[in-house]
């Protein structure tokens, strides 16, 4: 949005990571580098607190180009903070493993291998964290959490707080380029970083970050819409739905007092 205050936002969510972080008692925090800006950003802001910040990077059958902008990142963050530390761990022999162990057809379940990635690097962040004592950083944003549910139960949805999660995702780019993240990782197509084709996170949705965005905040007549517009709403109401039980809270089977005597 032209009238996000870049660098007050900025501060204000370095602030609150800080001080959520010393109540906490912890030493700071750990976050997955996949080559896409929402993990440059916290990663950036998680650094521009003073207090350790390492950077995970975990390829699973990479490609080259995602591979190569999560290095280019750490580096220039590096390079920028002293207080970065990085391990890059790779786990693909882990996950082919994994995957030998399966039972059923994997040529008909893609996604729940693709799904399996993003869980394999939840547990490899958090087993970290915990032997450095740092919280897992969330890399989601506001459209991704909250409007399509486009992230991985368990998997980049297990985190231990959300700093960028009320940013849209260009307000993410816009406050990227507040606080000096890479123009190769701004300018890079989003991509969820879990099939080996690199398929963009818009050919996996069927529209574009600013689409869904309009699409989130839309309240109008449906009948003055074009078709374009019409048709982005249907994903976008689509999706919702059917990825609620990741944005609501997990149910709870409530038993009535007069069962429990």
């Amino acid at each position: 949005m032209s009238f996000l205050k870049t660098q007050q936002v900025a501060q204000h969510i370095t602030a609150w990571l800080s001080n959520y972080c010393d109540k906490a008692e912890l030493s700071g925090f750990i976050i997955g580098i996949s080559g896409g800006v929402d993990s440059a950003l916290t990663s950036t802001l998680c650094a521009m607190t003073g207090k350790k910040t390492i950077v995970l990077s975990m390829p699973i059958r990479q490609t080259s180009a995602e591979y190569s902008r999560a290095m280019n990142h750490i580096e220039n963050l590096k390079k920028r903070f002293d207080n970065v530390e990085y391990f890059d761990i790779d786990l693909t022999s882990t996950f082919e493993e994994f995957v030998s162990k399966m039972p059923f057809d994997l040529k008909e379940h893609h996604l729940a291998m693709a799904n399996s990635r993003a869980r394999l690097r939840m547990t490899t962040l958090y087993s970290l964290g915990q032997a450095y004592q740092c919280l897992v950083a969330g890399t989601g944003n506001k459209v991704e959490d909250f409007g399509i549910g486009f992230f991985t139960k368990y998997g980049d949805g297990g985190v231990d707080l959300s700093p960028i999660a009320d940013l849209n995702k260009t307000e993410v780019w816009t406050v990227s380029k507040e606080v000096g993240v890479i123009d190769e990782i701004i300018s890079a197509k989003p991509t969820d970083g879990l099939w080996e084709d690199g398929r963009s996170d818009e050919d996996q949705i069927g529209a574009s970050y600013q689409e869904l965005e309009w699409a989130m905040s839309f309240e109008g007549d449906e009948g003055e819409l074009n078709e374009r517009q019409s048709e982005v709403l249907k994903i976008y109401t689509r999706l919702h739905a059917a990825n609620k039980h990741k944005i609501e809270p997990i149910p709870v089977c409530l038993i009535p007092i007069e069962l429990k005597g």
